[in-house]
């Protein structure tokens, strides 16, 4: 029989385990991916000239709040979108609303000469996560090559913030010097590193990112196989789960201006499905743990 001193040491022991078992008892999730807009007819955040789309409805913080909490997602990163360019008061207006509960990635554009004030000014007002990097279509690249965009990305790093790369693949390479000088920055890829806006000869050279332990993959905008080109998505997974593991990979998607908590829900479930291989444990990484750490929830 042990002790009465030994009794009491281990009891004390457990308590603080039992706490741990309790707070993890649920998986955290996090969407790393959304986006937020105001709507076509709220004249407090206008859409920019030069954004490249103008959504009509509106998906709004209060409504993403909402869907947040019918779907079971804890936190979320809002992802400020095209439309607004890099005027990012509704960015502002959502993290607010968020009380906590979201972080941002930002916008910039590095050839513009005030991007370096305005970005470490906004770092300071709102939780940001990230630096969203375009490469996308011909008339919208970054300045590859040029010392604006290497300043972007070193600010990053300074500031503790990743840079998300939004890419079609065929402008992989260009990236790659930048992967090699900062390799202390993290780098999250959006959307598979877009495997079906390219060839899978383009999409190798993404996958070999993975390669680079500061390269983090995002599963998300994963289309149905019946969409064009009519590719298997659940192959292009596969591969990319086996080449960056399961402690490099976050999942986005699902919240849109006609989602609901239900539909919320559902596509997670369908990102699941392409990674039911992996077990209970690595899939509540890629479905929260792993943003949990890196994007400091």
């Amino acid at each position: 029989m042990r002790s009465r001193r030994e009794f009491l040491s281990a009891a004390a022991a457990t308590v603080p385990t039992l706490a741990l078992a309790s707070r993890f008892a649920k998986a955290p999730v996090v969407d790393t991916h959304l986006h937020c807009f105001a709507g076509a007819n709220d004249a407090r955040f206008p859409y920019h000239k030069d954004g490249p789309y103008a959504p009509t409805d509106a998906a709004t913080p209060e409504m993403l709040l909402k869907c947040m909490d019918g779907a079971g997602v804890d936190f979320a990163v809002v992802v400020h979108p095209e439309p607004y360019q890099d005027d990012h008061r509704y960015l502002e207006h959502c993290l607010a609303v968020g009380k906590g509960r979201l972080k941002g990635t930002c916008l910039f554009f590095a050839e513009r000469a005030d991007t370096s004030a305005r970005l470490r000014e906004l770092a300071k007002k709102v939780p940001l996560v990230a630096v969203r990097v375009h490469a996308y279509s011909e008339g919208r690249l970054p300045p590859f090559g040029k010392p604006e965009l290497r300043a972007l990305w070193k600010l990053a790093g300074e500031l503790g913030l990743a840079v998300q790369i939004h890419l079609e693949p065929r402008w992989a390479e260009s990236f790659e010097p930048y992967l090699k000088e900062f390799a202390d920055v993290k780098v999250i890829v959006d959307h598979l590193g877009r495997p079906f806006q390219g060839t899978e000869k383009e999409h190798a050279r993404v996958m070999g990112w993975s390669d680079r332990p500061n390269v983090v993959m995002k599963l998300s905008s994963i289309p149905d196989r019946g969409s064009y080109p009519h590719r298997d998505p659940a192959l292009v997974i596969r591969q990319l789960a086996d080449a960056y593991g399961p402690d490099r990979l976050i999942y986005g998607g699902g919240f849109g201006a006609k989602a609901t908590g239900e539909t919320y829900r559902k596509e997670r479930e369908r990102i699941a499905g392409f990674i039911s291989h992996l077990s209970e444990t690595d899939r509540a990484k890629i479905f929260g743990g792993n943003a949990l750490k890196l994007m400091g929830f």
